[in-house]
Parts: structure tokens; sequence; C-alpha cells
């Protein structure tokens, strides 16, 4: 089980981001939470890492604190919730504001997340409403919505639109969504960002 990395962050594009450990290159998948707030490439960066096997892939999911990492495992526990659904959860609204939904019972609100129906939603309610008021009590949590993104791609806007559709909305809505998130100037993580805060809404 690799439950941590500590190296050089050699590659970031969302949702994937590499790290050289002592000369082995580690692909990661990580949610935009993450992202925000990754430093530089070529910089040393530290994540939480979750490992999981399936018959027909291994996957390794990067995360920057903790919180994120115990929320992504967490969302998993409720039936018909993968990976994909766990980290649209946390790219789309963060811990502070997923558990600010859940204790609300705001199912329209949760419904607005890539893959989270009406009954998904009433579901992930009813069965995380208790250890979220338990595990992350509103205003405590950290790796919300705020951070800010480093480093600038060649073209912003392609790669937030890319990163849009792998976390789960169609191509011609990423499109909308990351062309009215744009200005001039802004990197992909602050499109992203922009677009994600407006879909919420």
């Amino acid at each position: 089980m690799i439950g941590r990395l500590k190296g050089i962050l050699v590659h970031k594009q969302p949702p994937w981001l590499v790290v050289d450990v002592h000369g082995v290159g580690y692909e990661l998948e990580a949610p935009m939470s993450t992202f925000y707030d990754l430093p530089a490439v070529g910089s040393e960066v530290s994540l939480f890492t979750h490992y999981a096997q399936k018959e027909d892939s291994v996957s390794l999911y990067g995360f920057l604190g903790e919180p994120e990492r115990r929320l992504f495992r967490d969302v998993q526990r409720v039936s018909g919730i993968g990976a994909k659904i766990a980290l649209a959860v946390l790219s789309g609204a963060g811990v502070d504001e997923f558990a600010r939904m859940v204790q609300a019972g705001d199912v329209a609100a949760l419904t607005r997340i890539p893959g989270i129906g009406k009954k998904t939603a009433e579901r992930i309610i009813v069965e995380l409403r208790e250890r979220m008021a338990q595990m992350y009590p509103v205003g405590v949590a950290g790796a919300g919505m705020e951070g800010g993104g480093h480093g600038a791609a060649n073209d912003p806007l392609s790669e937030a639109t890319v990163a849009l559709q792998q976390l789960g909305y169609k191509p011609a809505e990423a499109q909308r969504m990351a062309k009215q998130a744009f200005a001039e100037g802004d990197v992909a993580e602050t499109i992203i960002r922009k677009a994600l805060q407006s879909a919420l809404r």
C-alpha cells in the first residue's frame, strides 16, 4: 500500500500529475482541489495517496491534504459511487462545501455535481450526514475551493475543457462552461475553478 509520496513535481495536466521519487515517476490522478494549490513544476511536493486495484487496472490518487483523501474514501462507501464521482465531488465542491451540502440535506446542490442524480444525492445524505457532522464540522475542514493555480499551459482553455470532461461533464457542456469562465490571462486551473463554482450556483 502506498500511503504518501514526496518528490519532485515533473508534470501536471488536470486531472493527471507525475511525481518523480528518486528517479521513479509516479502517475497520479488528483481532484481540482489539489491542483489549485500545487507548486510549480520542478518543485518538491508531498501528497497523501490512495491506491486502488481492480481486475483490469491499478490506479493511484493524490491529495495535498488528509481531509481530501478521507472524504474521497468516505464518498465511495455510498452504494453506486466510484472513484470518478468521488473525484468530481472534491473538484466541484471541496471538503467544506460538500460537508455543508450533506449536513444541510441540499439535494439540489448535490445533483449539480457530475454523475450524481437525485436518488444518489438522497442516498449520500442518508448514509453520510452523521459522518460528515462528526468528521468534517462545517467551517473547520480544509481543502475547499480556494487556492491559486501555478504554471502556464500552452492552451489553458483547451486544457480546462478536457479536465472538465474528465470530471464527467459532456464535451459540449464542458466547452461551454470553460468559455464562459475564461478571461484573458487565466491559467487552466483558474478557468476550471470558476467554471465549477458557476456550476454549483
